[in-house]
């Protein structure tokens, strides 16, 4: 009888409760846990409309345009802006290291971008430079930043050069790469004059996808680019 009543008080009690789940916690096959699909979590996604100008009017009309004046067939192959070096040398570093941290700072302030510290590469007795002796700082600008220094440089850093009368048309690489050098860093508007101690120069290397110098040239004059006219001084 004791046995039959044990039995019976099992079968009344009632069915275990599944386990309540804790606040903030989602269930493996709840709405809002997987990611969506193609992303890939903890990097977050590009804000296209944050693009730069000049990448936007790149895209929309000077690449058809390009495509049309270098009878090129594939859109693909019209030539585009790969990355932008931008090289600041030092040569006061090679006596005394703290010179560098002025010029760290104004690179930085130009491109927006933390520079990296440029050493040489090999030992030079008639100038005391030792191998690995910091000389300089470079920085190299890709994508939107590329665009927007790029921008800067041709709309308003060139045109505030005394006697400004274009870039030259021979600094061509043979590659489809362009150097420009500039003497002073004062005539980019972020640096302020009254806080610079001595001028530094810097070399400014524009890297193209194009495959000769004269595709390059219609790139970068499509893009702005002030070329100095021909027999100007």
């Amino acid at each position: 009888m004791a046995a039959k009543e044990t039995k019976d008080t099992k079968a009344k009690q009632p069915a275990k409760q599944p386990a309540k789940q804790q606040p903030g916690k989602k269930g493996k096959g709840e709405a809002g846990e997987a990611p969506e699909q193609g992303s890939k979590p903890g990097r977050p996604k590009a804000n296209n409309a944050a693009s730069a100008r000049l990448r936007t009017r790149y895209f929309a009309e000077l690449r058809p345009a390009l495509q049309k004046e270098l009878g090129l067939p594939n859109l693909m192959a019209v030539p585009r802006l790969e990355k932008i070096v931008v090289n600041m040398g030092v040569g006061e570093a090679t006596q005394n290291a703290k010179v560098l941290d002025p010029a760290v700072a104004e690179l930085a302030q130009i491109t927006g971008q933390k520079p990296v510290i440029t050493k040489a590469k090999k030992s030079i007795a008639a100038f005391k430079v030792r191998e690995g002796m910091p000389i300089g700082c470079m920085v190299t600008l890709r994508g939107d930043r590329m665009y927007e220094f790029l921008d800067r440089l041709l709309n308003v850093a060139l045109p505030r050069v005394r006697d400004f009368r274009g870039v030259p048309v021979k600094s061509f690489d043979g590659r489809g790469n362009y150097t420009l050098g500039l003497r002073d860093q004062l005539i980019f508007p972020e640096i302020d004059y009254s806080k610079v101690e001595h001028q530094k120069g810097m070399n400014i290397t524009i890297v193209t996808t194009a495959g000769s110098d004269e595709h390059a040239r219609a790139l970068l004059k499509a893009m702005g680019m002030p070329f100095r006219l021909p027999g100007a001084n």
